[in-house]
């Protein structure tokens, strides 16, 4: 039997020896402002439209707003074709203790979401690369609520209360212009964490160290509650309803994160680049994918037809960007790719295998120096063990035809055209390879249903007002 379990040890030695081998000059960025989980661009300094008041802004307070809409339909694929609208009002607001109460350092970050309409995925392709970052259950439901402390002239911070992972951790900033919501948190930790993880629409309670070591080293660490919703059945976004569960008794999540940045490839070039490497463990307990606790295949009619506990999980990472062409006389303007790998253990994951990477053009065109248009690929492995089981099941039901998952792949295009400042408009294009691997899960509740390849078209509306 073949397993692979990386220690929380492992993983921070891993950090620390990519710290030791890579050679790095400054980078800046901007990760100490709160990122707007709907855009991605802080909610402090961003392009709006100017129709929200801000009257306690010189105090220190300010107010956010950002809606998005968008239609979406899958021509062919899936488990049926349709269309579908969905959308998410973000309602924010930023305070800064320093010009409030003269407390130098201290902010405070809140959030709520407000959204409606239905999934694609979820209602109609059954994928793993779902394929709207905005999609969830209706309701309204607080998402961040968090305070952070910086110190040492602003180089650390801490944060703590009820946070997100996906905004800072295995990211990247050339994803920014994709709908897709694995381009964001990516579909290993989305499928194999409790809950999803911590990131849209759940996020958890926790707390966060940034440490900038250097101009060019940055460690991030991180320790949530591990299940945002709490054990149960059915879609833990309905266990959680509103946000308010606020859970710090479950096995937590710890991740790690060690980022190395670049100004320069060449002298004065401006071509800036990143490399990340990191991790998580989940002190919690998974089920095994293929066998029971007495040893049987979870398909045999004999056994309980449930998978044992196993202790733990984990996950390791990285992460690279490269801005490959610059405008001349601009900072942001250019041409950047990225690429990212993730891997987890076979025996205990659904997804042992991750990887996406793509291109992204900003402001290519003078007359159009806010637009943006990328291309990106995706490729989810199926672990050997839940492709174990698959097979046992064709034994067992005595069907050889019965499907065999393998893998789920993605091409998405998307184009970000700005209207106006605060106004985008987003037309994309998704094409899924095999559906969850090609076949429902037999353990679901249709079970061993071949999915095809799914075409989806999209057009989405951002608008911050």
């Amino acid at each position: 039997m073949n397993r692979w379990r990386p220690t929380a040890a492992r993983i921070w030695a891993c950090a620390f020896l990519g710290m030791c081998s890579v050679s790095a000059v400054a980078q800046e960025t901007n990760e100490d402002q709160p990122a707007d989980p709907d855009t991605g661009e802080s909610t402090v300094a961003e392009r709006t439209l100017g129709l929200l008041p801000n009257p306690y802004e010189r105090l220190g307070i300010k107010f956010a707003a950002t809606y998005i809409g968008e239609v979406l339909g899958n021509a062919t694929g899936g488990l049926e074709q349709g269309a579908t609208f969905e959308g998410r009002l973000n309602l924010a607001v930023d305070i800064d203790f320093d010009r409030l109460a003269g407390w130098r350092g201290l902010t405070a970050h809140a959030n709520v979401f407000v959204i409606h309409g239905d999934g694609l995925s979820r209602s109609n392709l059954n994928n793993f690369f779902v394929v709207s970052g905005i999609e969830a259950l209706p309701t309204a439901r607080l998402y961040e609520a968090y305070v952070e402390q910086k110190f040492f002239h602003d180089k650390w911070s801490i944060r703590a209360g009820q946070l997100a992972a996906d905004s800072e951790f295995i990211a990247s900033k050339y994803t920014d212009v994709f709908t897709n919501a694995s381009l964001g948190w990516p579909a290993i930790t989305a499928v194999n964490l409790p809950a999803g993880g911590p990131s849209p629409p759940l996020a958890a309670v926790g707390a966060r160290l940034s440490a900038k070591l250097s101009d060019n080293v940055t460690v991030l660490a991180a320790i949530f509650d591990g299940d945002s919703a709490g054990p149960g059945p059915g879609d833990p976004q309905q266990r959680n309803r509103y946000g308010l569960n606020f859970r710090v008794n479950d096995p937590p999540l710890v991740l790690s994160e060690a980022q190395f940045g670049w100004k320069d490839i060449a002298a004065n070039d401006g071509h800036a680049g990143a490399f990340k490497i990191g991790g998580w463990h989940h002190f919690g307990t998974f089920n095994d994918q293929r066998f029971t606790s007495d040893g049987r295949s979870v398909a045999d009619p004999a056994g309980s037809g449930l998978g044992r506990m196993l202790r733990a999980d984990d996950g390791i990472y990285s992460v690279i960007e490269q801005k490959i062409y610059s405008v001349p006389k601009s900072k942001d303007r250019g041409v950047g790719v990225f690429m990212r790998t993730s891997a987890s253990p076979p025996d205990r994951n659904l997804i042992d295998f991750y990887a996406d990477a793509g291109i992204d053009f900003i402001g290519f065109f003078d007359q159009r120096q806010h637009d943006k248009f990328g291309v990106a690929v995706g490729y989810a492995h199926v672990s050997r063990r839940a492709q174990a089981l698959d097979r046992d099941y064709a034994f067992f039901m005595a069907q050889p035809d019965w499907p065999i998952r393998s893998s789920e792949a993605l091409f998405t295009a998307s184009y970000l055209y700005e209207i106006k400042a605060g106004w985008n408009l987003l037309p994309n294009y998704q094409h899924i390879f095999r559906p969850a691997g090609g076949a429902t899960d037999p353990t679901g509740p249709n079970p061993g249903i071949r999915l095809k390849d799914a075409s989806v078209f999209g057009v989405r509306s951002v608008m911050k007002f």
